[in-house]
């Protein structure tokens, strides 16, 4: 039987040359939300090892949807010329160039993870989160402030911004980030939106926030190129987000002309309880697979070559998305396909190596 996982697949009017994929993973490592040398090192390696697509790391949309202020952002035009320098070196190792499009709310203005992942407040360069409602992320936390109208509008506008500006600076493929228990996410949870308004309450009210952050990317993105969108299934926590809502709020995206969920997990209460283990959140990216027959992405704890062959071919999903794994291995999709029994092209300056 043919290896799966090498295998093309057509997304709108691109071809990404296998199933794998490097997840958007931040790097803290930024200046006023400028790329730099870092990220061109980082993302064009993973590049030239072999991976179809390469999506980088949660770009805020603004200022204060930045994690942390180590952050990259797409908030304003000088930002554009690096990352279009990067994107320039992707697309010449034959991979694709993706961005995931974020806004943190209330899990923004925090110190790096090696500077204790901390809440920073304006004397140390912080700022104050926003939410769907004021309620803080830990309980030794300032409450963010809850968006008004005018400031649930704003943040529309700057990921219709954002995404203008992401097509300037040469990227294929547009990931909205409605996961990990970030602004869109904390919209879409019972658990962290508490509005009485009609963006609060129901299933439908409490989805509409992404319905609209979408149709404003889908205002300035081509309709030829790839629109994903990545959420978690689940907040593994009793009365939150659950698999169900999932499966229904997928089924809208693809009406809605979303191409693929990026199916992962978490991350929005500290209380949730996550049964980690090898390929532990791939059966919800099957699910939503099943149920609505959208594409669908796997991640979480995916670390071989056979096991992310299974995942393809037993379809469960059409990309496979690495993170920790790509950052212990820049060239696993190489070294899998090597694994695999697969000839795929190498960089010719590394072909000397092959044998």
């Amino acid at each position: 039987m043919p290896v799966q996982l090498f295998s093309p697949i057509q997304i709108k009017n691109l071809t990404f040359k296998n199933r794998i994929a490097i997840s958007p993973m931040c790097q803290y490592s930024s200046e006023d939300g400028f790329a730099n040398d870092w990220h061109l090192v980082h993302l064009g390696s993973r590049a030239s090892g072999g991976a179809a697509l390469i999506i980088q790391e949660a770009t805020s949309v603004s200022p204060e949807g930045r994690i942390s202020p180590s952050d990259l952002g797409l908030w304003k035009d000088d930002h554009i010329e690096k990352m279009q320098a990067i994107n320039q070196f992707i697309l010449s190792q034959n991979a694709i160039s993706g961005i995931q499009l974020a806004h943190a709310g209330r899990k923004a203005s925090m110190s790096e993870p090696w500077n204790g992942n901390k809440r920073l407040d304006e004397f140390n360069g912080g700022w104050d989160p926003v939410a769907p409602s004021a309620i803080s992320n830990h309980s030794n936390e300032k409450a963010p402030i809850a968006l008004d109208k005018k400031g649930i509008q704003k943040v529309i506008s700057d990921f219709k911004l954002a995404t203008k500006r992401a097509l300037k600076a040469g990227f294929q493929v547009v990931e909205i980030h409605a996961a990990h228990g970030y602004l869109l996410h904390q919209f879409l949870s019972p658990l962290t939106n508490f509005r009485t308004d009609e963006y609060g309450g129901s299933f439908e009210n409490r989805i509409r926030f992404t319905l609209e952050v979408l149709e404003a990317v889908q205002s300035e993105w081509p309709a030829n190129l790839p629109l994903f969108i990545r959420i978690s299934a689940t907040d593994w926590a009793d009365g939150g987000w659950n698999i169900e809502e999932s499966v229904q709020l997928s089924q809208l995206l693809k009406e809605k002309g979303v191409d693929l969920i990026d199916v992962s997990s978490g991350g929005l209460v500290s209380h949730q309880q996550i049964p980690l283990g090898p390929s532990y959140q791939v059966p919800f990216a099957g699910s939503i697979k099943k149920e609505t027959g959208i594409l669908t992405g796997a991640v979480g704890l995916i670390t071989d070559a056979h096991q992310a062959e299974a995942i393809i071919a037993d379809g469960k999903a059409d990309l496979v998305l690495f993170a920790r794994e790509s950052l212990r291995n820049p060239n696993l999709a190489l070294d899998f396909a090597k694994e695999l029994g697969v000839n795929v092209p190498w960089p010719k300056q590394y072909e000397r190596a092959k044998i």
